[in-house]
């Protein structure tokens, strides 16, 4: 509200004039001023509480209370287009729990890149969005059936915070492993996963299964597939030592009941032991947040305890902040797994990407992956002009090729840069082919099986710190962005390398290749004590083994004051192809935290075709 002097400050010189020159009119002026700045005090209260109105609502003035079990999602819808259509930019949650359906959801075809595409049910749709907080309050929310929590799409200046958001029945699925055989496994089912036999095949169900016989006819029950196995050590709480998926279960499990909630699985290649917890994967249908061409997002101080794929997945945008955000399991829960997927990842991003004080942990993948998107070529229709394909099922769909980009030309089978071309039509066919021209023609050495990047994209700067990341499945981060990448001050405890430096053309066609990184004070715990990988920071890109001599796809990498603390002879470091790498000041801790592995090395550093290396030996220190 406008101060008293303020208010002074606004009468007419004039009238201050005519006060002070005659007493009698002084009087009558007086009276006037005051009338007049009771007005004014007045008119500024007002504007006031209309500023206040119009910048902020509450989710309770649409009818929704916190702990009443009613559908928000309704409610919800509603007063995100209120805030888009009069420009409000704050909507506050107060605390308590919200609970929202997936039916009366909003819903959209979304193509979003390693999650799969799909017409999916969204409870925050912000979609074409200018500046808008959303503020839990400490709020959580409920999710009672498959759908996406937050899709972010065509916006910029977004917040989110201070939120909790978790499933009632989780997309996944877990069991207690009570024996094993080399063709079968005893499991039992808490009431959280509820389950059946049909027709002799493991079915998870919702929490309220179909009344009747299945039919052909749909009858509006949910149920939640798998295809795959992994064991978790329950007293660990992360997967268990030297654990191996089990693919190729899309089909089911033949089962048969043993017992209440008690079924005999038959199925071998299972790696786990009595009292191993086995989760049921899924597809990766519901990510948690989906972030797409957007700009200037911020989520911090929300906790992502489950989703049916990646928690926070971003492409083609720029300015993603994620700080404070745990992808943990709900406090309280004997559930082993958080997410389905990676903790975050980033596509194709440009700006800035912000990963700080987060824990990720329980995930069934990495905590981070930041790449760019390849296309193959599948014909070279004339010296300008290509057609392209989207290779993995995951990409489909996800078109990054548009007229007036720089396009990277890439050989496919070795990774090996072939020049830049600039793209002047862009027809999309379908959602895996595409025909782009260029302004001018294309090298001859360019041909089918050869891959197109955008140039220009996967220049996001990265900065990971004081994060922790652990107990979940595969790796920690996996880094490929050609914009500077800072990771710092984090604890890292994965069953696979802590680091990876990826890239392939062959199989997931993602662009790297890093250019300017720093590894620096980190603790790096334990890790190697499952199946993902070879060494502690590991390249595993996809090129001919050949290439490996003389190409250099990462550049500039160093390693510096970090502390190791390891369980076997395992390497610290295990590179090929990488021009500039400094290893140095680090110091390594032995420990007996693990049985040694079967397969392991006493060379602390394995190098292939890697060139201006400096590689200092830790100091060992004492536990």
């Amino acid at each position: 509200m406008l101060q008293i002097q303020t208010i002074f400050q606004l009468l007419p010189q004039s009238l201050s004039r005519h006060i002070a020159d005659n007493p009698f009119k002084r009087t009558l002026r007086k009276l006037s001023a005051i009338r007049m700045m009771t007005f004014m005090f007045l008119s500024a209260g007002c504007l006031e509480a209309g500023t206040q109105t119009e910048s902020s609502v509450s989710i309770l003035d649409f009818g929704v209370k916190p702990g009443s079990g009613q559908d928000a999602t309704p409610a919800i819808r509603q007063a995100i287009e209120e805030c888009r259509a009069k420009g409000i930019k704050r909507l506050v949650l107060p605390a308590g729990q919200y609970d929202m359906w997936p039916d009366r959801a909003a819903e959209m075809q979304i193509f979003v890149s390693n999650n799969d595409s799909g017409l999916k049910r969204i409870g925050f749709p912000l979609v074409g969005v200018d500046g808008l907080e959303i503020d839990g309050s400490g709020a959580s929310i409920l999710f009672h059936g498959p759908m996406v929590p937050f899709f972010i799409s065509d916006s910029q200046d977004i917040t989110i915070r201070n939120l909790a958001f978790d499933f009632v029945r989780p997309i996944h699925s877990e069991g207690k492993v009570l024996a094993i055989t080399p063709e079968s496994v005893d499991v039992e089912f808490s009431e959280e996963f509820p389950f059946e036999i049909r027709n002799g095949v493991l079915v998870f169900t919702g929490p309220k299964p179909s009344p009747e016989a299945t039919t052909t006819v749909k009858t509006g029950e949910v149920i939640y597939p798998y295809g795959n196995l992994l064991a978790f050590d329950a007293e660990k709480r992360e997967t268990a030592y030297m654990a191996k998926d089990r693919y190729g279960l899309s089909e089911g499990v033949h089962a048969k009941e043993i017992g209440k909630r008690q079924a005999r699985l038959f199925v071998d290649r299972v790696t786990a032991e009595p009292g191993d917890i086995l989760v049921f994967g899924p597809n990766r249908d519901y990510p948690g947040i989906i972030i797409e061409d957007s700009k200037n997002v911020l989520l911090e101080k929300v906790d992502i305890h489950h989703c049916g794929g990646m928690g926070v997945i971003a492409q083609r945008s720029a300015d993603v902040f994620v700080h404070k955000v745990n992808v943990v399991p709900p406090e309280g829960s004997e559930r082993v797994l958080s997410i389905t997927a990676d903790a975050t990842h980033f596509v194709n991003m440009t700006g800035k990407i912000e990963l700080v004080d987060c824990v990720f942990e329980n995930q069934k993948d990495d905590a981070t992956n930041v790449h760019g998107l390849y296309a193959r070529v599948t014909r070279r229709i004339a010296p300008d002009e290509i057609e392209v394909k989207l290779v993995h099922p995951q990409q489909f769909g996800v078109d990054f090729i548009k007229p007036g980009m720089r396009l990277e030309l890439t050989k496919g089978p070795t990774l090996e840069p072939l020049g830049y071309a600039i793209a002047k039509e862009v027809t999309r066919i379908n959602s895996e082919y595409t025909l782009v021209k260029t302004e001018a023609p294309m090298p001859k050495e360019f041909v089918e099986g050869d891959a197109v990047a955008d140039a220009d994209a996967n220049t996001a700067e990265v900065l990971i710190k004081n994060c922790i990341i652990a107990k979940n499945r595969a790796r920690g981060i996996l880094l490929g962005s050609r914009g500077k990448m800072v990771i710092e001050g984090n604890t890292f405890h994965t069953p696979g390398a802590a680091i990876l430096f990826e890239g392939d053309a062959r199989y997931w066609y993602e662009q790297a290749g890093v250019r300017d990184v720093v590894i620096r004070n980190n603790v790096f715990d334990n890790c190697n004590f499952g199946v993902w990988g070879n060494s502690v920071i590991q390249v595993g890109t996809g090129m001919d083994k050949e290439a490996r001599k003389t190409s250099a796809y990462n550049k500039n990498i160093v390693i510096e004051d970090n502390l190791f603390r390891v369980f076997d002879s395992i390497p610290l470091l295990n590179i090929y192809a990488v021009d500039g790498l400094k290893f140095r000041n680090n110091r390594l801790e032995r420990t007996s935290a693990y049985p040694a592995r079967q397969k392991s090395t006493p060379e602390m550093f394995v190098v292939e075709g890697c060139a201006n290396l400096q590689l200092e030996k830790p100091t060992e220190v004492a536990k």
